[in-house]
């Protein structure tokens, strides 16, 4: 059976990124997830209004959709967080990354930050796309 490959790019005259990765090349089984939220995907409702916390469920529900596929967040090779406060985002980054770093671990793809007017669930504060790449 072939292997997974996954290559960052980092060319050698440019700063290494803090937190992520400027870009990947990867071979293998891609898994595409939609836009995930800081929900319970059981009974669609929100905990928490809280940012960060909404960042650790949905981060929660990238992994079991991930372990879901027959991967790990080792398999992702990127993000793309849509966010609706810039503030509540950089007040709350230390945290957000411990989190990260609890729930993902310490693999940080290329990732994404854009902020939006709003995300079609009201209470939603965040929500993250995710691709990895498995072993074919």
């Amino acid at each position: 059976m072939s292997e997974k490959t996954m290559t960052a790019l980092l060319p050698s005259s440019w700063a290494p990124p803090k937190g992520y990765a400027n870009g990947v090349v990867a071979s293998g089984r891609w898994v595409v997830l939609a836009g995930q939220v800081g929900w319970d995907p059981t009974t669609c409702t929100f905990a928490s209004d809280d940012f960060t916390e909404q960042v650790a469920q949905t981060l929660r529900n990238i992994v079991t959709l991930l372990h879901e596929a027959g991967g790990s967040t080792d398999d992702l090779v990127r993000m793309t967080w849509f966010i609706t406060d810039k503030g509540e985002y950089v007040a709350a980054r230390k945290v957000i990354g411990q989190a990260y770093r609890e729930i993902i671990g310490r693999h940080f793809p290329p990732m994404s930050v854009v902020v939006v007017s709003a995300l079609v669930e009201d209470r939603a504060k965040v929500e993250i796309e995710a691709t990895a790449v498995l072993a074919p």
